[in-house]
């Protein structure tokens, strides 16, 4: 990329997380847009402090002591723009996923057309469904108003009726709403997004518009009864949420003063990249990224530029954790040990980890159950997500998952393994890949700050992307077959540049590593037996062009989807042999 397109201006991005607070600073390096450093503090969103700016500025701290450079005046008030002598940044760009999950009112007209849309647009941020109505709700009005105005939701998304279709229908359920919002105290009032039929924006005005804290008017989302557009919602619901944190937590009305309004939800910036790239990289298949994080478990999919964005506040590794157990069975956490524990004690762990959501593990058992706990929140978060895919690109299997082109992992309890091959290993039993692809781990969560630093600055994401701020772990090669545990299923052949090999026979239900340092290109030549399928299809042969990683080229050949033995005292030793193979 030519040179001149490169402003000179130094950025720094911030990540107020729910249990760590981060401070990335990018800057211009001979000509480049780079990924300098990064500074981290424990976040403060919550008691004893409950003030977020404490947290920003130890993050920043920890940034100066790692450069060298000035950032924080002798006040402690951040040095924006830079000065002459070198001190301070140019800009400032910021994402939020600490606080409360958003307490939404979803109302639409039809509950298989426009709520179930209403419900896709929650989750596209970190909400959590307290109440839903439509025409077939069953409950009489005042039941209805009284559901609502119980719950005391922080938004209302509204959607319902086609451009130009029903009209009398979704004014007695804006009616319904106006009136609900109307009983509540002035200062409990919750935002409201409407994005239902065009034609009734002045009705949505004149009926909400003053009893509704905020009020948002979107494009439909259903603009046709067979056509979705959740994009212009999402970004109209990504500045409510934000400003919604600007009235929970404290601090957030400074930070978004020192962003000039350029702050994002995490999960929406992590979205808004995942979307660029699958459209930068003429993705042919699909692009994932997951993120583990306390607040949420969040999953963006990309497919030809069309950007599928779940977040799951009930699966963070924070606070959520103390209600993990309604969804999901206790022994679908232990099958995932290498450990006998007590259930009891899986449970003590969730409620301490809940409470102190910042403390990190000091104990290889402690590690081990960590990440038990990260494979099952993220397992049930994919598969939540794989629903939303666009329908010509799921798998036939509804536990398979599409064949995609990369996976980009984040989140701390990916990214602060112990080894890079526990990570690996975490995000093969919870993702399930198929076919042949690389992964790749965002050890520094770069993405959603790339996102929102795409706002103040177009060139920068590509450029820090291109000069390899990511660490590749390797090559994945996802065997499928139908056979027995032992059974041969592929033979492998890896031969590298200099014209020397590396073979393998690969037995079902094991990992094999085939040794590619990071920046190196290899033929690999596939031989599938028994008609399994390597990711060329059944039982066909062929090579391809691999790249190489940290792990080099992995074959995972434990099938899809991953069936683990139900006898305790095996499935333990396999997994153990899992975790040795991969260097765990």
């Amino acid at each position: 990329m030519p040179t001149s397109l490169v402003q000179n201006e130094s950025i720094l991005a911030l990540e107020v997380g729910a249990a760590v607070t981060r401070a990335v600073l990018f800057d211009v390096v001979e000509g480049q847009y780079r990924f300098v450093a990064s500074g981290q503090a424990p976040s403060t969103a919550e008691a004893p402090f409950k003030d977020i700016g404490i947290g920003v500025r130890e993050a920043i701290s920890s940034l100066q002591e790692i450069t060298g450079g000035t950032l924080l005046d002798q006040d402690n008030n951040l040095i924006s723009p830079a000065r002459a002598d070198g001190s301070g940044v140019d800009a400032v760009v910021a994402t939020v996923s600490a606080g409360p999950a958003v307490k939404t009112v979803v109302v639409g007209l039809l509950s298989d057309v426009s709520l179930e849309s209403a419900k896709r647009l929650a989750e596209t941020t970190y909400a959590r469904i307290v109440d839903a109505l439509d025409l077939s709700d069953h409950r009489k009005p005042d039941q209805q108003l009284d559901g609502i105005v119980r719950s005391r939701p922080d938004l209302v998304i509204l959607s319902g009726g086609t451009n130009g279709g029903a009209s009398r229908s979704m004014l007695k359920i804006l009616e319904a709403v106006g009136l609900a919002c109307y009983l509540m105290p002035m200062e409990k009032r919750p935002m409201i997004l409407y994005a239902g039929n065009e034609e009734l924006t002045g009705d949505v005005k004149e009926l909400l518009g003053g009893h509704a804290a905020k009020l948002e008017i979107s494009h439909n989302v259903r603009p046709l009864l067979d056509a979705e557009d959740l994009g212009p919602a999402s970004h109209q619901l990504a500045s409510l949420v934000v400003n919604l944190r600007q009235r929970q937590l404290k601090g957030m009305e400074e930070l978004n003063l020192w962003t000039g309004g350029n702050t994002l939800p995490t999960a929406y910036a992590q979205g808004r990249m995942i979307r660029f790239l699958s459209r930068m990289y003429e993705s042919t298949r699909g692009l994932l990224s997951v993120n583990v994080g306390a607040s949420a478990t969040s999953v963006a999919a990309g497919f030809g530029g069309e950007l599928t964005l779940g977040t799951y506040p009930q699966f963070g590794m924070g606070e959520p954790l103390a209600g993990l157990l309604q969804y999901t069975e206790i022994e679908d956490i232990l099958r995932w040990l290498p450990l006998d524990i007590s259930p009891n004690t899986l449970r003590e762990y969730l409620f301490q980890k809940a409470l102190y959501p910042g403390t990190i593990p000091a104990t290889a058992d402690e590690q081990a159950v960590s990440q038990a706990v990260a494979r099952q929140a993220l397992y049930l978060a994919v598969r939540q997500a794989q629903k939303q895919f666009p329908a010509n690109v799921r798998a036939a299997h509804k536990d398979l998952m599409p064949p995609l082109d990369l996976i980009l992992a984040g989140g701390g309890v990916v990214s602060d393994g112990t080894s890079l091959g526990q990570s690996l290993l975490l995000l093969l039993d919870a993702v399930q890949p198929v076919g042949v692809l690389p992964i790749l781990v965002d050890q520094n969560n770069l993405l959603p700050l790339l996102g929102v630093a795409a706002t103040r600055n177009h060139y920068l994401p590509v450029q820090v992307i291109d000069s390899g701020a990511f660490i590749g772990l390797g090559t994945i090669v996802s065997v499928t077959a139908s056979a027995n545990y032992g059974d041969r299923v592929l033979r492998a052949k890896l031969t590298y540049s200099d014209g020397t090999d590396a073979r393998v026979e690969v037995k079902f239900g094991g990992l094999e590593i085939l040794p590619l340092p990071s920046g190196q290109s290899a033929r690999l030549s596939l031989q599938p037996l028994q008609r399994a399928d390597a990711g060329l299809g059944p039982g066909k042969s062929g090579s391809i062009t691999v790249t190489g990683g940290a792990l080099g080229v992995v074959i995972d050949a434990r099938g899809r989807p991953l069936q683990l033995p139900s006898d305790p005292v095996r499935r333990r030793e396999l997994i153990k042999k899992w975790y040795y193979t991969v260097g765990g």
